[in-house]
Order: structure tokens, then C-alpha cells, then sequence
């Protein structure tokens, strides 16, 4: 960084046709290593239809004749670099920024989900290493109860410009949306969707491709041509999850017709309750030849699948975790559908600045790719 007079004289005395900038948001400099060779100030747009406070304009780049080679370029990617970060310029895969920090807030049934502890904990870091990011505060909702998300947004502060939550798409749920949108917040819904709302975005894998990926994985790996699939949810109030049963269904009925599907049993994203049923299942029949679990309860499914023995059922279940990392390992599961908890939470952050700044209601969807993991191939992250 180099202070504007400083900047200023530079430019007097190197410059071949302009005088020194009057003003400046801030100047950079590049030395040869003993002496300052060259200055580049940036201030407010000349033209006055760009001057919207979040465009900067390079207004003079000065280098003396012995600069080294390239110094012109090393100071317009300073100059970009230092715009970035202060707020200008700012755009992030193609989705506008807001021009100023802005204080966010998330409502995430944490529970005891890994997968909503490593969104939480990608959010948190994610937000902290953005200068556009004032505050970002993280609500932990407590259960799935439409009247718990109620409850904890009454905690939205005042400086809040936008919210980020996962919900059940309940009436109470999307009325607290409306809400929220109608007192100038820009919302998006993380995950699962909450439909018939003004919601900006939502971030996610397409739930319903997640499904029909789980189908044809299922059946095309189970190695029966007949048999039983145990169908186990976290909560059909979960659009997410009511989706990827819809997709699961579809593939298996027009593609795998000799493979049906047991009534589907909601275990509430709770373990000790999928481990029960899964057990119970697994116990009474033995014509289960596979397990889908759409939500959460992976680690009783697990549990349940292990203590049945060999041969076992094909299983597939959605979120690599540590605990489905550690399934897949010891050869318990077979595949895993990730929705990548990290970059479901980078872009979550992202959209929300977005939705922020953009003028228009609505951002145009852009859904995370899900991933196939196997037990040879598991990521790092």
C-alpha cells in the first residue's frame, strides 16, 4: 500500500501526460527492492452512471523507465486483488456480491447429524475468510417441528440482510418464510427446499436426481433380480426427502420391476430408532436383497446391517460423514450419494451474497452435482 501523497508525487514527476489523481480509495506500489518504481491509484468511476458503489476505476499507473519487466501487470492484479477484498469488483462464479459486508444468519436442525455439524462448521469458516461478510451468526433449531424454526427465527437481528435455513415444507414453515421475505430479508433454503415461497435460491443437489440415482444403483448392483428393498426416511416433511423417494420409486418400477419396495418407514433422523426398525426388518425377512436409507439414522442402519451378518443386504445411503467413511470402509455399506457438505456450504454463503445484491426476486437455480463414492474411491473431503 502507498499513501496518497506519496502516490501523488510519484505520479507528478514520472507521469508522461497526467497530473497527479486529486483523490483516491487507495494506491499500490511495486519496488525493485530498494526503491519505489512504480504507483497505481484507484478511486471512484469518472462517469457517474457507474459510480454505484461497488465499481472501482484504475485512474493512473505510473512506472519509472527502469521498472522490471511486467511491473504495469503486477500492479493492475494488486490493484484487482485490493478491490476484491474491499468489496469492489465483486463477483464470485459469475454471481454478483453485494458492495458492502453484510451480517447473515442460518437455521440448521444440528442435532446429532454429522452432515449438518460439517455445513454448519463449512459455513462458519467459510463466512470468517469473506471481507463481504460482517457477521454470520449460526441458530441451532431444535428438532424438526415447524413451531422450533418459528421459535429460533424470532432470534433474526435487526442488521440481518439475509437467511439461510434447512425446514420441513410445512405451512407454519412457509409462512414463516413469507415473512421473512416480506420484511426486506433475502432467504435461500439449503438442502431441502421449502416450495411456494419467495425464497431467493436454493442450494443443493436436485433431490429427486439423488433418488433415481440411488434406484438405478440399487438396481443395477443388488444382484437379484428378485427380492425385497427396505426403504427407510428421515421425515417425509422434508420435501428433500419426499423427493428422492419419488425419483428412488420411479427408476425402480420402470427399470427393476422384480425388486419391490417395502412400505417406506420414517425413523425421524433418529439412529437408536433406524437401528430398531432396520434390525426388525433384516430379522423377520429373508428376502431383503437391499436398504435405502434417504435421511439420516445411517448409523443404526449401519449398526443393524453388521450384526445381521453374511450374506448381507446391498445398501446405499446419501452423505459421506465420518460414520458412512468408516460403513464403506469396513465394507458395511456399499454406496454412498454425496450432496458434498463443504460445498454445500461454500455455495450456500455465496447465493445468499447474491441473492443480496441482485436486484432481481430470484437467483437462476444452479444445483450441486451429487457424488457416486464407493468403498476405493473416498475423498479426503
Amino acid at each position: 500500500p502507498v499513501g496518497l501523497a506519496e502516490a501523488q508525487q510519484f505520479v507528478a514527476n514520472f507521469h508522461r501526460h497526467n497530473g497527479a489523481p486529486v483523490g483516491y480509495l487507495f494506491a499500490v506500489g511495486v519496488s525493485d527492492g530498494d526503491n519505489l518504481v512504480g504507483v497505481a491509484t484507484v478511486g471512484r468511476p469518472v462517469a457517474r452512471h457507474l459510480d454505484d458503489g461497488r465499481t472501482a476505476e484504475v485512474t493512473r499507473c505510473c512506472v519509472v523507465d527502469a521498472a522490471p519487466k511486467g511491473a504495469c501487470s503486477f500492479l493492475y492484479a494488486r490493484c484487482w486483488s485490493a478491490a476484491k477484498a474491499l468489496g469492489y469488483l465483486p463477483t464470485e462464479d459469475k454471481v454478483t456480491l453485494p458492495s458492502r459486508p453484510a451480517h447473515l444468519e442460518f437455521f440448521l436442525p444440528l442435532g446429532r447429524s454429522e452432515f449438518m455439524h460439517n455445513l454448519a462448521a463449512t459455513i462458519r469458516e467459510f463466512a470468517a475468510s469473506l471481507p463481504l461478510v460482517a457477521s454470520c451468526r449460526i441458530h441451532s433449531i431444535d428438532g424438526l417441528s415447524p413451531s422450533a424454526l418459528v421459535k429460533a427465527m424470532e432470534k433474526t437481528g435487526l442488521q440481518t440482510s439475509g437467511v439461510g435455513l434447512i425446514s420441513v415444507d410445512h405451512p407454519i414453515c412457509r409462512n414463516a418464510v413469507r415473512q421473512l421475505c416480506a420484511s426486506g430479508l433475502r432467504v435461500i433454503t439449503i438442502a431441502s427446499d421449502v416450495l411456494q415461497t419467495p425464497r431467493s435460491a436454493y442450494v443443493g443437489v436436485d433431490n429427486r436426481v439423488a433418488g433415481r440415482t440411488a434406484g438405478l444403483v440399487m438396481g443395477r448392483m443388488a444382484r437379484r433380480t428378485e427380492g425385497r428393498v427396505a426403504l427407510f426416511l428421515g421425515s417425509r416433511t422434508y420435501h428433500g426427502h419426499e423427493e428422492r423417494e419419488a425419483g428412488f420409486r420411479a427408476v425402480m418400477n420402470e427399470q427393476f420391476p422384480g425388486l419391490t419396495i417395502l412400505p417406506a418407514i420414517e425413523v425421524d433422523e433418529d439412529s437408536m430408532t433406524s437401528y430398531a426398525v432396520t434390525a426388525r426388518v433384516l430379522q423377520g425377512r429373508d428376502d431383503v436383497v437391499g436398504v435405502y436409507c434417504v435421511g439420516a439414522g445411517r448409523t443404526g442402519i449401519g449398526r443393524a446391517v453388521a450384526e445381521h451378518g453374511r450374506p448381507r443386504p446391498f445398501v446405499v445411503v446419501h452423505d459421506l460423514t465420518n460414520v458412512t467413511r468408516q460403513l464403506l470402509a469396513e465394507d458395511v455399506i456399499d454406496v454412498v450419494i454425496d450432496q458434498n457438505a463443504r460445498l454445500t456450504g461454500e455455495q450456500a454463503v455465496i447465493r445468499l451474497l447474491g441473492s443480496i445484491a441482485s436486484a432481481a426476486p430470484f437467483l437462476s437455480p444452479k444445483y450441486i452435482e451429487p457424488r457416486i463414492i464407493l468403498r476405493e474411491n473416498i475423498p479426503l473431503r
